[in-house]
């Protein structure tokens, strides 16, 4: 045997050799056949997850919508809240016939336009959106269908529990969840105090200032008064004198938030922050309360208002004229023109002017709404301006400036701002500046209470309340002239008057001479009436107890002797 050569193997031994070496080669190939399986199987089921992927969680993230804050109202009432909404769209990859897809898809959202539908179903793109926030009929409808190509998407969807009963205050969202319009927008550019705020309420969420059932009995006697006086609009703010915080706000007509046409309709517009308006006699009370807080006037002066005043060629005379001297009290309780207009010009422009910018009646009301609308102030302020202005000719305002600019005649004379968010008495007063004498806020309330008992708002009573108030009438511009057919009705009130909490505001828009009103249209027999309906239904629900009928009187009794 050479030296190279191969030992031989036996027979037995080399049969072993090759089984072995055969099982060796079976089993590497069964692992090479697994683990091209598991690669194969496994991008399978990649791609099968990706796929997926594209047309669940993918679309899922196309989603524009953000997830809002809930809100409420001071009670824990729930007024938005965000549900879970479907979003139908269509993968055109996946579309076997476009035709079919687009005849039953439009059988059922019959607001669908068929050719636009087809259009985009043939633009190219993977994502295709039908239509957002179907109701849940529509989508089980849809999904009833069984078209390849079609799914859902869930995006939030706000909706407003309370419909159209705060939509002037809540405002409203667009399709992508985003507010745009009352404390929806306010959130929206203020997160930091939006969440300031949902951190001192009841809830998680965004606590207002509003009151429920003040809300619900405000819009309910609201509408009643446009019946019973035939007016074309009607709004009513009620404001806490001491916090500034508005407990309820109605303007009406309304909108539903989940018609966002509606609120683009003018005629829903916010009267009471975006509505400028003249309101008439109710300005007489800002032009008592000037003459008094200056020093110019007490209690016991008086006014000749025996006859007219000539100005050029404008004569100002009363609406039922006394044609006498009157007293400061008469001259509110008989809403003379003319007693103001002299109680204005004793003043001064100047200072005249001057003491209704402190009560910000001549710059714009800032709340969590935004700006109110600007006033309409004379660019070149003469004597005249003075005189109209002085009984509510001349200067158009909002609403909400009006009431704003009340409060400091209720609570003492600080000017406390309103507001739609939580605040306390205490948070409010240490902040407010002081804008009149606290003589003169004690002094318009017995005149407020005197002209409830004895002056144009009587029918402003609500027994056991105290209430008190000034009644306003303004002829409206039509065609750029004043119109005696087209007026403007208005009552501002505060009760308890021996202990003020609360104003409340009253508008009508053009009511009508009936029978209801004694087929008159002044605010004392529409707008005073209006106001003492929902004193009467609100005080208690603000906790506001009556007083007995002797303490009462107990107390009338003392603001007649000082008249």
């Amino acid at each position: 045997m050479t030296k190279n050569a191969t030992p031989e193997i036996s027979g037995d031994r080399a049969e072993r050799v090759y089984h072995t070496r055969c099982r060796t080669r079976f089993r590497l190939a069964c692992l090479g056949f697994a683990v091209a399986f598991l690669l194969i199987g496994g991008r399978l089921v990649a791609l099968g997850f990706t796929e997926d992927e594209k047309s669940s969680r993918g679309f899922m993230d196309i989603s524009t919508t953000v997830h809002r804050p809930d809100i409420f109202d001071r009670h824990g009432q729930l007024l938005a809240t965000d549900i879970r909404g479907a979003t139908l769209y269509a993968d055109p990859k996946r579309v076997i016939d476009s035709d079919e897809l687009i005849e039953k898809v439009t059988s059922v959202l019959r607001d669908v336009n068929a050719a636009d539908l087809r259009a985009r179903l043939k633009a190219g793109k993977r994502f295709v959106r039908i239509k957002r926030e179907l109701t849940p009929k529509q989508q089980a409808e849809i999904y009833a269908l069984g078209q390849p190509g079609l799914g859902f998407i869930e995006e939030y969807r706000r909706v407003y529990p309370m419909n159209a009963t705060t939509s002037h205050i809540v405002g409203l969202v667009d399709v992508d969840n985003r507010g745009l319009a009352g404390i929806e927008k306010f959130i929206d550019d203020n997160p930091q105090l939006a969440m300031a705020a949902a951190g001192a309420g009841v809830g998680e969420g965004v606590t207002l200032s509003i009151d429920l059932g003040v809300q619900y009995v405000l819009r309910q006697e609201l509408k009643a008064a446009m019946d019973a006086y035939h007016a074309k609009a009607a709004a009513s703010i009620v404001m806490d004198v001491h916090s500034g915080e508005v407990l309820g706000l109605v303007s009406l007509p309304d909108f539903d938030p989940h018609k966002r046409e509606q609120a683009l309709d003018k005629e829903r517009v916010n009267r009471i922050g975006s509505g400028v308006y003249e309101m008439g006699s109710v300005f007489k009370m800002f032009t008592v309360a000037g003459v008094l807080d200056s020093g110019l006037a007490n209690m016991h002066s008086s006014y000749d208002a025996s006859s007219p005043i000539r100005y050029g060629r404008f004569t100002i005379s009363d609406f039922h004229g006394k044609k006498r001297r009157l007293s400061v009290p008469e001259v509110f309780i008989y809403s003379s023109n003319i007693g103001a207009a002299k109680m204005a010009m004793h003043m001064g422009t100047d200072q005249y002017r001057g003491f209704l910018r402190k009560l910000g009646l001549l710059g714009r009301a800032t709340t969590e709404l935004g700006d109110s609308a600007a006033p309409i102030v004379p660019h070149n302020w003469q004597k005249l301006n003075t005189i109209t202005i002085a009984f509510g000719h001349g200067l158009s305002v909002t609403p909400l400036q009006m009431a704003s600019a009340s409060v400091p005649l209720f609570n003492g004379g600080l000017g406390v701002t309103p507001t739609f968010l939580r605040r306390s008495r205490e948070d409010a007063a240490s902040v407010a500046p002081r804008v009149l004498k606290p003589q003169t806020s004690a002094s318009m309330l017995q005149l407020m209470r005197l002209n409830v008992l004895k002056g144009t708002a009587k029918r402003a009573e609500a027994e056991g309340y105290r209430v008190g108030g000034k009644t306003g009438t303004a002829e409206k511009v039509v065609g750029g002239r004043y119109s005696r057919s087209a007026l403007l009705t208005n009552f501002v009130a505060a009760f308890p008057t021996d202990a003020p909490e609360y104003l409340v505001l009253v508008m009508l828009d053009e009511p009508q001479r009936v029978a209801a009103s004694n087929n008159a249209a002044t605010a004392g027999v529409n707008a005073a009436p209006t106001a003492g309906k929902i004193i009467a239904r609100i005080a208690p629900i603000l906790g506001v107890a009556p007083k007995l009928q002797d303490d009462q009187h107990e107390f009338d009794a003392k603001v007649v002797a000082s008249y």
